[in-house]
């Protein structure tokens, strides 16, 4: 038996991240596992307060393993690491303290890939952080194999050293009938037509600037939905929006709750994303899970995800973007068959698998 610390700081959030959304999944799934371990859950000082949004001792009625809270911050936290044998940082950062035994998750190591992905000084600080996380732990996980072999090209680390577990896929908690989906795209729009969604920060990374060209070429009735806040050059997407005047075209709905993202998947008549670089890409899993056909990126992650359950694009190309979506939504046939291979791809990405994998790591450094 051994204690096992996690790192829960982003999981406390309103408005979650796909590093939050990860990180209350995995451990709310962690403890509902049969093992003889306990878990330290730790939250840092400025964020203790809000556990009202997760997991307090008592909140989680399914919950098999033992757990309780710490407080983490240095200095003040200083015995942590005489209380856990292994700390699991969730963030791709390494822990204040030093444990005995460390293992880091990594999504994405875009501030050392992407000179235009982030600010030089955000690449500095993260990327500084990302280094020394992944040389302190004894095993490193990841979700995808794209991930793997840009930590194995970009930051040094060895192969032996890294896990790669997909992320989980949650399914609505109600599914729309074709009425209601219809209806709800009506609402959402205005009006009839054909609703391209995407579902992410509007930043460089993203692809947000192609999206907005393919939504040019493609017919007036076409109106693209925006569901996410603003990211790194988000000032040009803006600019691009008012000079080419798609505002009546575009809707612009910034950070939307768990119920509202479902329904808007739902109502898509397709899910777009055509992002540059991506960890894992867990909207793609989530669109499919909803029954909306998916157009994604033919690079980084988003085919290891996708599977052969989307149209793939390249990114680069706005031609080829609009294309796809018009076939994912007009072709009839190519579309209900798109629809039935991603409901079928999303069931295949559970986080009680994600959670089991991780335990095992677990007993592997033990």
């Amino acid at each position: 038996m051994a204690t096992i610390a996690l790192d829960a700081t982003y999981s406390v959030d309103a408005q979650l991240n796909g590093i939050g959304v990860y990180s209350r999944r995995l451990i709310e799934t962690l403890l509902t596992l049969d093992t003889p371990h306990n878990y330290l859950i730790c939250y840092r000082l400025s964020r203790f307060g809000r556990r009202q949004y997760f997991l307090k001792p008592g909140s989680l009625p399914d919950a098999r393993a033992r757990f309780s809270t710490r407080v983490f911050q240095e200095p003040i936290t200083f015995w942590l690491p005489w209380q856990a044998q292994i700390f699991h940082s969730l963030a791709q950062r390494p822990p204040a303290f030093h444990f005995n035994k460390e293992i880091v998750t990594v999504f994405d190591i875009f501030p050392i890939t992407g000179e235009n992905y982030s600010t030089p000084g955000f690449r500095k600080k993260f990327s500084a952080l990302l280094i020394e996380a992944v040389g302190r732990a004894t095993r490193v996980i990841t979700a995808s194999h794209a991930t793997e072999k840009l930590l194995i090209s970009h930051a040094q680390v060895p192969a032996e050293k890294i896990r790669v577990i997909p992320l989980g896929v949650d399914l609505p908690a109600r599914v729309l009938s074709p009425e209601e989906r219809l209806r709800e795209r009506t609402r959402i729009l205005g009006g009839e037509g054909e609703m391209v969604l995407n579902v992410g920060v509007m930043q460089t990374r993203k692809n947000t600037l192609n999206m907005l060209k393919a939504l040019k070429l493609l017919p007036p009735r076409y109106s693209l939905v925006l569901s996410g806040g603003s990211g790194h050059g988000s000032e040009a997407i803006h600019e691009f929006i008012r000079a080419e005047s798609l505002e009546n075209r575009i809707k612009l709905l910034g950070h939307v709750d768990d119920a509202q993202l479902a329904r808007l998947y739902q109502a898509a008549s397709v899910f777009l994303f055509p992002s540059l670089e991506e960890g894992f890409g867990i909207p793609v899993l989530e669109a499919m899970a909803a029954g909306a056909p998916v157009v994604t990126s033919n690079v980084s992650s988003m085919p290891e995800v996708g599977g052969g359950a989307a149209l793939y694009v390249n990114p680069h190309d706005p031609a080829d973007i609009s294309q796809k979506v018009v076939q994912a939504a007009e072709q009839s046939e190519l579309r209900a068959g798109l629809v039935q291979k991603g409901l079928a791809r999303a069931g295949e990405f559970t986080w009680r698998s994600t959670a089991e994998a991780t335990l095992a790591v677990y007993e592997e450094v033990l």
